[in-house]
C-alpha cells in the first residue's frame, strides 16, 4: 500500500452493536468495563446449550434506528424494509450512521467516484417465512388436520404463499445494494462472504480501490450475526461456545466471554454491523472532513489441513506479517494489537503463539470480551474501538481475562492505564483458517 502517491484515510464510522449505536456509546461501555452480553431474547432457548449472548437489544428495525434522514431517503428505506432480513438491516442503519458522521451529503460529492463494498456471513432464511406454505401442504382427514406435511403438494399449495421476493431479504450483496441504491452511489460495489475475516478484507479492498484511482471514497462495511433460530443450531453443532455456568463464569453472562483466560470455555454468540468511510486524503482535507486514521496496511491468508481444519497459528502469523510488510511499520512502531480474542482454548492459544512470534510484547486488547462474536460484523466494530482509543488515548482492557493463560505468551492488557499508540493491528479468522489483518496508524 506504502508504493501509491493515492493515501486513504477514514472519516466516518456508524455502528450497531450490544454496546449501543454510536461511537460513544461504544466508548461509554469500553471505557466503563460494561459487558453487552446478556440473557438472550429474540429467539427461544429452552433446548439450546447457550441462552445468552451480545445482543442488539436497541435495534428494533424502525426507521428511526437509521439516524436522521431527509424525507425522501427516510420513505426509500422505510419501503425497503420489508425486503431485508435482520442482518441487512442492520447493515444499512451503520452504513447511513456512517455517511452522516462522515459530513456527506447529497450533492456534496461526485456519485460516480463513491462506492460500496460490504462484508457478511452467509445469511441464513428464517423459518417464519415458511410457515403459511407449510400449513398450507399438511393433510387433512375427515376428523381434520393430521398435521403430516405433504411435499408434493408444495409447488402448487405451499411456494405460492411464500413471499415473491423472499430471496432478496438474504442475499449478501443486498447490503450494498441498498446502500448505493439509496445514496445513489455509482462507484465500483463489491460483496465479500468471508465470516469474521470479511471486515478486514472489505477494508483492505475498498482501500485499493480507491489507491489505483478507481473511487475517491468509499463505504466500506460488514454485518453478522450469530443470534438467529437455525444459525444458532449450527454453531451449536459446529464449534465451542461458552459455558457460563463454569466456576469463573458463575452463572454471569457478562463473565462468560474471557479471551486469553485460563479459564475460558468457548465462544459468546453475538450480532451487530460497522461501518467506516475511506476517503482519498486530498478529497478529504478538500471539504475540510474529520480525518479519523489512515489505513496503511493489510494481510490475507487462508491456512488449513485437508480435512478443512484451520491452522489458527500459521494464519494468523501470516496476517500480521503481511500487515507489517505492506504499511513498512516495524513491530515496535504498532501501538497495540486488537485480537480476534474469540475465547475459545485452541483459537486463543494459536493466535497467542502467532502475536508473540511476530509482533512480541506489543499490547494485545480484544473487544469480543465484551460483546461475544458478531461474526462478520466484529472484526469493524473491534477496529472502530481501536480507533476510538487512539483518539481517546487509552486501550481499554480485554474484559474478564482474570488470570492469563500461561499458554498465551502475549502482553493482554488487564487494566486501565495502557497507552494505545499510535498505531494498531486488528486480526480476525474464520474456523476454516480464513484470516486478514488490517493496519492503521493517526494522523
Amino acid at each position: 500500500m506504502s508504493q501509491s502517491d493515492r493515501r486513504v484515510v477514514i472519516t466516518g464510522m456508524g455502528l450497531i452493536s450490544p454496546l449501543g449505536h454510536s461511537p460513544e456509546d461504544l466508548w461509554q461501555a469500553l471505557e466503563s468495563r460494561q459487558s453487552g452480553v446478556k440473557l438472550l431474547s429474540a429467539i427461544p432457548t429452552d433446548h439450546f446449550p447457550a441462552d445468552f449472548g451480545g445482543e442488539c437489544t436497541e435495534f428494533t428495525g424502525n426507521i428511526s434506528n437509521f439516524g436522521p434522514l431527509e424525507k425522501k431517503l427516510q420513505r426509500s428505506i422505510k419501503k425497503a424494509l420489508r425486503l431485508m432480513c435482520r442482518e441487512i438491516q442492520l447493515g444499512v442503519a451503520a452504513a447511513q450512521l456512517a455517511i452522516v458522521d462522515a459530513g456527506l451529503e447529497v450533492g456534496s460529492f461526485d456519485p460516480t467516484r463513491f462506492g460500496t463494498l460490504f462484508g457478511s456471513d452467509y445469511i441464513i432464511t428464517s423459518p417464519q417465512d415458511f410457515v403459511s406454505g407449510i400449513q398450507n401442504c399438511l393433510e387433512s382427514s375427515e376428523s381434520g388436520t393430521s398435521g403430516e406435511f405433504n411435499f408434493e403438494n408444495w409447488a402448487e399449495n405451499g411456494l405460492p404463499k411464500v413471499e415473491p421476493l423472499w430471496l432478496l431479504k438474504y442475499l449478501p450483496n443486498m447490503p450494498a445494494s441498498h446502500v448505493a441504491i439509496f445514496n445513489d452511489l455509482r462507484g465500483p460495489s463489491n460483496s465479500l462472504t468471508v465470516r469474521e475475516a470479511s471486515a478486514n478484507l472489505s477494508v483492505a479492498e475498498a482501500a485499493t480501490i480507491i489507491q489505483r484511482g478507481s473511487a475517491d471514497i468509499m463505504i466500506s462495511g460488514s454485518t453478522g450475526s450469530r443470534i438467529h433460530p437455525l444459525r444458532t443450531v449450527h454453531l451449536v453443532l459446529q464449534e465451542q461456545l461458552a459455558d457460563r455456568n463454569t466456576e469463573a463464569a458463575d452463572g454471569d453472562p457478562a463473565k462468560a466471554c474471557r479471551p486469553f483466560d485460563k479459564d475460558r470455555s468457548g465462544m459468546v454468540l453475538g450480532e451487530g454491523a460497522g461501518v467506516v468511510i475511506l476517503e482519498e486524503l486530498s478529497s478529504a482535507q478538500k471539504r475540510g472532513a474529520n480525518i479519523l486514521g489512515e489505513v496503511v496496511g493489510y494481510g490475507s491468508s487462508s491456512v488449513a489441513s485437508r480435512q478443512g481444519v484451520g491452522d489458527y497459528k500459521t494464519a494468523f502469523s501470516n496476517v500480521l506479517q503481511g500487515a507489517l510488510e505492506t504499511s513498512g511499520l516495524k513491530p515496535s512502531d504498532i501501538g497495540h494489537v486488537h485480537a480476534h480474542g474469540l475465547s475459545s482454548p485452541k483459537c486463543d492459544r494459536e493466535e497467542a503463539e502467532a502475536i508473540n512470534s511476530i509482533m512480541g510484547d506489543t499490547p494485545v486488547t480484544a473487544a469480543k470480551s465484551y460483546m461475544g462474536n458478531l461474526g462478520g460484523g466484529s472484526g469493524m466494530i473491534e477496529m472502530i474501538s481501536s480507533l476510538l482509543a487512539i483518539k481517546k488515548d487509552a486501550l481499554f482492557p480485554v474484559l474478564n481475562c482474570d488470570s492469563l493463560d500461561a499458554a498465551c505468551p502475549i502482553s493482554a492488557v488487564r487494566e486501565n492505564g495502557t497507552s494505545p499508540g499510535k498505531s494498531f493491528i486488528s486480526t480476525s479468522i474464520t474456523p476454516q483458517g480464513q484470516a486478514s489483518s488490517i493496519a492503521i496508524r493517526a494522523m
